[in-house]
């Protein structure tokens, strides 16, 4: 999203401050407060305010209504040299993220490899927090999560993969990390939803209505056309399949036809989502770890590549880490409705409401 017309910003550390305090007062301990802040300005650092500072009101919600424990108790059992699993305790899906990425990177330290399946999470925002967590440490890395239904199968009448996200991750020498942070589907759901807030037309091609035509009115939303559009949408319909059976069958989690809806009503049960996370380490393949340089001659290439109409050939992430060098220095803009949604929590759970930049 454009932060043109954008009069209220925030400083990051700010907006920090009020997650912290926030999630505190709605009952997260510590280490879940930290990480679901960390998840959510890293996202809105980047332009993904999609999952970013809009799913603050959501996650205090599920905290209150008991649907998310703020003090989980996780339990990581390390079943091979290169394979784990950790059990979430139903605890928020970002501390869950964080901590198995953490031990795949270990593992991937110690044999090369590190892989890590996760039950008994919930939503975990942008995956590609997770995916960077392990470029940050010189590793490849990559995230996907399973989700409730809300996309259509290709040619499908009705809802039945979530938007399934994959994030991968690679370190770059001098440079910031490549990252590829997508959904399966054609848009993710919270996309429409921010659309909405702003009374914003959907593009074309990638949402439909309760009768599966597609619709570009964010209201008559149904469900989302999967990566492809209709008529090229078996490939994302099969991505979408493929982070199933690494999320949900691999943790032995319901798969995500079977999962409560995220946004309610039910906030009180827990929704026992699934996450697989893992990490490479770059030198332990090719002899002489040729990675780095190969790494850059392909960037340098894909670059150079010339653009249609004066357009600027980007690589994943470059989109990012432009936006995160603006926002930082500029500060993270609040549209209208996120707004007024932040003075809302600000009252109602006593917290020092958010204070913009000058």
């Amino acid at each position: 999203m454009s932060d043109a017309c954008q009069d209220f910003r925030v400083e990051r550390r700010e907006l920090e401050r009020f997650m912290l305090a926030a999630l505190a007062r709605a009952g997260a301990d510590a280490a879940s407060a930290e990480a679901v802040s960390r998840a959510l300005v890293t996202a809105s650092r980047m332009g993904t305010d999609s999952h970013g500072l809009r799913l603050l009101p959501h996650y205090v919600r599920a905290l209150q209504g008991g649907r998310v424990r703020g003090a989980p108790r996780m339990r990581f059992e390390r079943r091979l040299p290169a394979t784990g699993y950790l059990d979430a305790g139903d605890g928020f899906g970002h501390l869950a993220g964080y901590t198995a990425m953490d031990h795949a990177a270990t593992m991937a330290d110690e044999v090369g490899v590190g892989a890590v399946a996760v039950g008994h999470s919930s939503h975990f925002g942008a995956a590609g927090c997770y995916a960077l967590a392990a470029a940050q440490r010189g590793l490849i890395g990559l995230a996907v999560c399973n989700s409730d239904p809300f996309v259509l199968l290709h040619r499908g009448s009705r809802p039945f993969h979530g938007t399934n996200p994959i994030a991968f991750a690679a370190p770059v020498a001098g440079g910031s990390p490549y990252l590829l942070d997508m959904a399966t589907s054609s848009i993710p759901w919270n996309r429409v939803q921010q659309y909405g807030a702003i009374g914003r037309e959907l593009p074309d091609q990638v949402a439909a209505d309760a009768e599966g035509e597609v619709t570009r009115t964010p209201a008559e939303v149904a469900a989302l056309l999967p990566l492809g559009g209709s008529d090229f949408g078996f490939k994302g319909a099969g991505l979408g399949g493929m982070v199933e059976v690494l999320s949900s069958t691999l943790s032995g989690m319901l798969h995500g036809f079977r999962l409560l809806p995220m946004g309610g009503p039910d906030m009180t049960t827990p929704r026992g989502v699934g996450h697989f996370f893992l990490a490479l380490r770059p030198d332990a393949f090719a002899t002489g770890n040729p990675f780095p340089e190969c790494l850059r001659q392909y960037l340098d290439d894909l670059r150079a590549q010339p653009g249609r109409d004066g357009a600027r050939v980007m690589a994943p992430g470059d989109r990012e880490w432009t936006c995160q060098a603006r926002r930082d220095a500029e500060g993270i803009p609040l549209d209208s409705a996120n707004q007024v949604a932040y003075a809302e929590l600000a009252e109602s759970l006593g917290v020092r409401a958010l204070q913009p930049l000058d």
